[in-house]
């Protein structure tokens, strides 16, 4: 497993995230053995939020894991909060914030976040409100850093400019079928839908702001449309290629779709959203794999994208 350092943080972590949205799925013994799984390949990074199962997917993760200060120090972390509880709209008001956070520290069954991330955005949002809440947790030790889901460059930094918590975190959809983030930037200045610039330029700002990107849907075709591995009627020479390059490193294809994306050296985390212990430990499989600049750019290519 390949560990990185967040920046403007003490955080070191994986570049695979178990991420918990689906575990209410699961029975509890199923739950602690997907845990127990990911901790053993290395991961050490937990992502949750509020919403996930009404917050059953909190309380069935503390339950599973018996959660404990040994066990918690073990852990980084991190869980969203401002999407309301019947997920109709979104609140970053302090008052949700903070309350947000009690609720999730209670499911935990803990005293502490290592990181909150705000869910999507609030075009409601004042941001000077939002940097009370986060001064009140900070301070009283309840959320160690912050972060943002699915933000712009202009959201981010309007955020930021009223709030003295450096934001370190950005959660972003990012799979080879699912690509915005680096597709105008390849297709620059030219007349096609490809050199649409869609985010931004989301990537770079991030790269030049020391804010670690973490790619949700990591497997799936643009905004839950099913997955990408293995669909050769929509994708039939991405799965050819990805198959042919797995084969050569000996391990599956979730692990060769994983690589692909730790191959960028933005860093980016993977966030797994798997129930499946063995597909978890396949996707670990592809935390180290460094594909050749020909391997990345050929899967890119594979997926119906230009390289002028």
């Amino acid at each position: 497993m390949k560990y990185n350092q967040i920046k403007n943080t003490d955080l070191s972590v994986s570049n695979i995230i178990m991420g918990n949205m689906r575990l209410p799925q699961l029975s509890v013994s199923e739950i602690e053995h997907l845990i127990r799984t990911a901790m053993e390949e290395g991961i050490n990074f937990f992502d949750h939020a509020d919403i996930y199962g009404g917050g059953k997917s909190e309380e069935l993760f503390a339950e599973a894991i018996q959660m404990n200060t040994s066990i918690r120090e073990k852990m980084i972390l991190q869980s969203k909060c401002g999407i309301n509880s019947k997920g109709n709209y979104f609140d970053f008001s302090k008052k949700h914030i903070l309350s947000s956070v009690d609720g999730i520290l209670k499911r935990l069954k803990t005293d502490y976040l290592d990181i909150l991330l705000l869910h999507r955005p609030d075009p409601l949002m004042e941001p000077e409100e939002v940097a009370e809440a986060f001064d009140e947790l900070h301070n009283s030790g309840k959320v160690r850093y912050f972060g943002v889901s699915n933000q712009n460059p202009a959201q981010i930094e309007l955020l930021q400019k009223y709030n003295a918590h450096k934001l370190v975190v950005n959660q972003l959809q990012f799979s080879i079928a699912h690509t915005p983030m680096i597709d105008s930037g390849i297709a620059l200045n030219m007349n096609t839908d490809q050199s649409i610039n869609r985010d931004s330029s989301i990537l770079e700002y991030c790269r030049l702001n020391d804010i670690i990107i973490q790619a949700w849907s990591p497997y799936q075709n643009g905004f839950f449309k099913g997955p990408f591995l293995g669909d050769v009627d929509n994708f039939p020479e991405l799965n050819e290629v990805i198959d042919g390059i797995a084969e050569n490193y000996a391990v599956t294809n979730t692990a060769i779709a994983t690589a692909w994306i730790t191959r960028h050296p933005a860093n980016i985390q993977v966030v797994l959203g798997t129930t499946n212990a063995q597909r978890l430990k396949d996707a670990c499989k592809g935390s180290e794999i460094a594909l050749t600049r020909e391997e990345w750019y050929q899967i890119y290519k594979a997926a119906g994208n230009i390289v002028p």
